[in-house]
């Protein structure tokens, strides 16, 4: 792949040049960025879960600010790399006059990377797919090709936010985002579709990155921007490089900051913190600093928390760097966190053990994970067969409730089914919540 190709400034649905690569006031990439934080879709992260649902009193991390965080650091580390290479090249900028971009470029990415996640998590895309498989989804197995029903069993949050960006939702005209080809690629961390399989080891196949209604618009986006295709396979295609900088810069924010909140939480002490974190930090003299200056010890978690995300941002950056050809050659098989060298490769392991251990699988997080399964297959049982059917006076009350937006003209089942995951993927935790009590009848609404 070349970088001459890989950074474009054209927009998704817009015909011909847009404008000039550079406007006199913002890049087309700062746009993008402009877009992306002003959306509906982007806004309704405020009230999604990141590891905590529901948290109450105490602030934890939310996906809208898990994704601005994460657009920080990925704004740095696509700095660092583009002021690395050009002490390497002093004329880079003449020859490609994009490459100052890649820090807006993958902070745009990183602001949109979580878009498509359901309410609830990775167990709001389990319940999701479980009602296809083991609820009363499955009788819908007949009436999809093949491709189609890998989709809808293996629901997949990433291939959602590239369906986001790019579709044309009723009403809302045909350019969607009209974001740029290289900010919507940078976010397909899986460049194949679900029928393609999910091959371990192959870093793009760990999942997929785009539905059969997408299929066109990926590759559309693909040969525009010379993504390098699998030869076995027509639907699995290499990563764009810059996926690398915006999956570092997601690893490094959920690793790291999940711990700040599980002290927040009274679920890992300060001690605790200060062994996972301190190997990270690389600081002889910081222990004590810490321990003379500060008595806070959230105030000392969020000075290890920074010290660590430094390090880790610039040792990522270095390893995009010294691996650029693999990269554009689409034969870099491992994320640039598991690239990490000592001293920090040990403890950044040492990090991910634990969180399983003790944050991901902590009794209150499961409790309400499993309340999420219940609430979001319990929508789709009541929403799709509506939907579908629509003949009975209680059918088209619930079709009703659903917005136009997500209502399509489209007659086949596939588009129909799509119609409510469109609808129910983008509902906040706390909307999913009542509108399941209201419509279970647990609970009635109010009248305004």
């Amino acid at each position: 792949m070349q970088w001459e190709k890989l950074i474009s400034a054209k927009r998704w649905g817009v015909q011909g040049d847009s404008k000039a690569d550079h406007d006199y006031d913002r890049s087309q990439f700062q746009k993008d960025y402009d877009r992306l934080i002003f959306s509906s879709p982007f806004r309704r992260l405020q009230n999604k879960t990141q590891v905590f649902p529901l948290p109450g009193s105490v602030f934890v991390h939310n996906r809208l600010t898990h994704s601005l965080e994460v657009a920080s650091v990925g704004r740095s580390l696509g700095t660092i790399f583009y002021n690395n290479l050009k002490k390497q090249e002093a004329d880079i900028d003449i020859r490609l006059p994009l490459i100052s971009e890649v820090g807006n470029i993958v902070a745009a990415a990183c602001l949109a990377h979580d878009m498509g996640n359901p309410a609830f998590g990775h167990s709001g895309e389990s319940a999701m797919s479980r009602y296809f498989t083991d609820g009363d989804g499955i009788k819908y197995k007949e009436h999809l090709t093949d491709e189609q029903w890998q989709d809808v069993i293996h629901f997949e949050g990433n291939a959602n936010a590239f369906r986001i960006l790019t579709h044309p939702f009723t009403g809302k005209g045909n350019g969607a985002f009209a974001l740029t080809y290289t900010t919507l690629a940078s976010i397909v961390k899986y460049p194949c579709a679900a029928i393609a399989g999910h091959v371990k080891g192959n870093i793009h196949q760990k999942k997929y990155g785009f539905f059969q209604s997408e299929q066109a618009a990926f590759q559309s986006v693909a040969n525009e921007l010379g993504l390098i295709k699998e030869a076995e396979h027509p639907l699995i295609y290499k990563r764009h490089p810059l996926v690398y900088l915006v999956e570092a810069a997601d690893d490094i924010c959920y690793s790291i900051i999940d711990l700040e909140d599980a002290h927040r939480l009274k679920i890992l002490s300060y001690e605790k913190i200060k062994e996972l974190l301190m190997p990270i930090c690389n600081s002889i003299r910081m222990g004590s600093w810490l321990e003379t200056e500060f008595e806070d010890e959230d105030a000392k978690v969020s000075i290890m928390r920074a010290k660590a995300i430094n390090n880790l941002v610039t040792a990522c950056s270095q390893i995009f760097l010294d691996n650029q050809e693999a990269i554009l050659n689409g034969t870099f098989n491992q994320g640039l966190t598991d690239a990490l060298d000592e001293p920090f490769l040990t403890p950044w392991m040492n990090i991910s053990k634990i969180s399983v251990e003790k944050i991901y699988n902590y009794q209150s997080v499961v409790q309400i994970e499993v309340a999420g399964y219940k609430v979001m297959g319990g929508l789709l049982e009541e929403f799709i067969p509506a939907l579908i059917n629509n003949n009975s006076k209680y059918d088209a009350k619930l079709v009703a409730l659903i917005p136009k937006q997500f209502i399509t003209r489209n007659t086949d089942v596939y588009s129909k089914i799509q119609s409510v995951l469109d609808f129910v993927s983008g509902m906040t935790d706390l909307y999913a919540v009542e509108l399941y009590r209201n419509i279970k009848g647990i609970s009635f609404p109010a009248i305004h």
